[in-house]
C-alpha cells in the first residue's frame, strides 16, 4: 500500500489542499507533501491527527479499496430513446448518468430534426459533432457547427439543437447538469 498516496487522495476527496490539511494538524504544508510523497513517516499521533481531519479510521485507511464504480460502459447497457414527433434518437452513454455531475449522451437528428428545447439553467455544455450540420439556437443567436466541430456554452440563455442539413446529423452532448 502506497500510504502517501492514499493520504493524497483521502485529501483530495475532502477537497483540502496541502496548506489546509497542514493547518488543521498544526503541521506544514512541506512536511504534508513530503508524507505524500513518501519522503516522511509521521508518528502514531500525527497519523491518527490527519486520518481524523480527513474523516478516516485507522482500519478504514489499511483496509484495501476495491473498485465498486463502473469504468467501462458497453453498447447494450446503453438507454435508448426514440422521439418520432420531434425527429431525434437519444442514446444514454452511462446508465444512470442523470445522478452524476456529468451527463452524456449520444443524439442522433434526422433530416429537419430537432431536439427538445430547454430553459436557462447553470449548467455548461459541451457538444462534438459526427456527423452532419447542427443548429445551436442559444438566447437570440444562432450558431452552426458540421462534423468535426464542437460547441461549448453555458446555457444560462433558452436554447434548442436542431438539424441544419439535408442529411442526418449525430452528436455526442455532455453537460454538468441533469436537465435532459
Amino acid at each position: 500500500m502506497d500510504i502517501g498516496q492514499r493520504i493524497r487522495n483521502l485529501r483530495m476527496q475532502k477537497q483540502l489542499t496541502q496548506e489546509e490539511l497542514g493547518e488543521r494538524t498544526d503541521l506544514s504544508k512541506g512536511y504534508i507533501s513530503q508524507l505524500e510523497h513518501n519522503q516522511s513517516s509521521p508518528s502514531m499521533e500525527t497519523f491518527f491527527a490527519i486520518l481524523e481531519v480527513l474523516g478516516e479510521t485507522p482500519a478504514a485507511f489499511f483496509t484495501p479499496e476495491t473498485p465498486t464504480d463502473k469504468i467501462v460502459y458497453h453498447p447494450n447497457e446503453q438507454i435508448i430513446f426514440d422521439d418520432e414527433a420531434l425527429g431525434y434518437q437519444l442514446k444514454w452513454l452511462i446508465p444512470a448518468s442523470n445522478e452524476n455531475e456529468l451527463e452524456p449522451v449520444k443524439i442522433r437528428l434526422a433530416p429537419n430534426g430537432r431536439f427538445k428545447p430547454f430553459e436557462p439553467s447553470p449548467a455548461e455544455t459541451l457538444i462534438i459533432v459526427q456527423a452532419g450540420t447542427l443548429n445551436l439556437h442559444l438566447g437570440t443567436q444562432d450558431y452552426r457547427a458540421s462534423a468535426g466541430d464542437s460547441l461549448y456554452f453555458h446555457a444560462t440563455k433558452a436554447h434548442q439543437l436542431t438539424n441544419a442539413g439535408t442529411e442526418p446529423c449525430t452528436f455526442t452532448l455532455v453537460t454538468t447538469a441533469s436537465y435532459l
